[in-house]
């Protein structure tokens, strides 16, 4: 956090510190604005597993990065043969270690206003599991965009809302995730 600080001229704020979870098995969903989320959860959680988009991957350097931390890639918007083992995949990671993984279930970077429904699969991860979600809201995108050059807003606030406990369907849990991340952002931005 100290080197965002320095490089990006930026004050991070982060809400929400008592509702880290701490004595259980999770899983993290974040909103997804900027790189910024990739580097500064790891400052947060201990050693996150991310769930990525396989092209990720093929970047130079941050690519290797990624398959070095064992991050869990998929390809989107597709059923294959090699998304198939996905789920298998992230159970036995959450089983096996204490490493929560991350998923970003607006599917991609989206810029600060923008409020696209959230992916089903955030849903089916949480069913799969059968343990609690801790949503963060982020607001990095006018600090770091996806698009255009670094805005005037040199503030980004971090925050961490109240878990969503394991016992909700699918329906129920992605109505809840995607209102409080959306309603938190609203108030952050």
């Amino acid at each position: 956090s100290l080197c965002l600080k320095i490089f990006l001229s930026t004050k991070i704020i982060i809400k929400g510190k008592e509702n880290i979870i701490t004595d259980k098995k999770f899983f993290i969903a974040a909103s997804h604005q900027s790189m910024f989320e990739t580097f500064f959860l790891q400052t947060i959680y201990n050693s996150p597993v991310f769930i990525l988009k396989k092209e990720l991957l093929l970047i130079p350097i941050f690519g290797w990065y990624l398959k070095k931390i064992g991050s869990i890639s998929i390809k989107r918007n597709k059923v294959t043969k090699e998304n198939l083992g996905f789920f298998e995949e992230i159970t036995s990671q959450i089983k096996n270690s204490d490493r929560p993984v991350i998923i970003f279930p607006q599917g991609t970077r989206v810029l600060p206003n923008e409020r696209p429904s959230f992916k089903k699969g955030v849903a089916r991860i949480y069913e799969e599991l059968k343990i609690a979600c801790q949503p963060i809201a982020i607001n990095s995108g006018y600090v770091w965009p996806k698009k255009g050059s670094k805005q005037s807003k040199r503030t980004i606030t971090v925050s961490i809302l109240k878990p969503i406990e394991y016992g909700l369907n699918k329906d129920d849990f992605l109505r809840t995730i995607e209102k409080d991340i959306y309603e938190e952002l609203n108030k952050i931005n």
